[in-house]
């Protein structure tokens, strides 16, 4: 304690690894529930989890520990390819914090640890979306010298193949 207050432990950011799995389930379906999405399948970690931790993985999932030690938060990247400046960036295709874990800082050590692994790929850029309802996340990204572009988001499904 200094000057009488508990003194607060920086964030903990890190890779997610595979006895993260359950925890991260659990995040990503308050996630999508937050975001007000359909229901993601009942098997995600048993589909999450081969990709993820698959030794030539091009996906990278960051977490946040709150001061407990509990993972309170998470950042899901993909390594992708800008055709139009025919180089490539990381896309941050998710980032969230549960409820309580919001306000201490958490964001931006999440944020911080994305730009991290965007330099250790030899990425100079992170790109990424946000509904446009989401006003503290716009204010957060914008606080950070993040800049916005509108765009709307499209998603075609593609029915399987006629088998013969």
């Amino acid at each position: 304690m200094e000057d009488g207050h508990p003194k607060e432990h920086p964030p903990v950011v890190r890779p997610a690894r595979p006895e993260d799995l359950p925890r991260l389930v659990e995040l990503v379906h308050e996630h999508v529930a937050y975001e007000k999405s359909a229901p993601r399948p009942p098997d995600l970690a048993d589909r999450l989890g081969p990709r993820l931790f698959a030794g030539d993985a091009r996906l990278w999932v960051l977490l946040a520990e709150a001061p407990d030690g509990s993972v309170a938060g998470y950042a899901a990247c993909s390594a992708e390819f800008a055709f139009w400046d025919a180089r490539h960036y990381l896309h941050m295709d998710c980032l969230y914090l549960a409820e309580e874990a919001r306000g201490h800082g958490l964001g931006a050590a999440l944020m911080d640890g994305v730009a991290g692994l965007a330099r250790r790929l030899g990425f100079d850029h992170v790109q990424w979306q946000t509904p446009d309802w989401n006003e503290g996340a716009i204010r957060f990204y914008d606080r950070l010298g993040a800049t916005g572009a509108p765009k709307r988001r499209y998603t075609l499904s593609v029915p399987a193949a006629p088998t013969h």
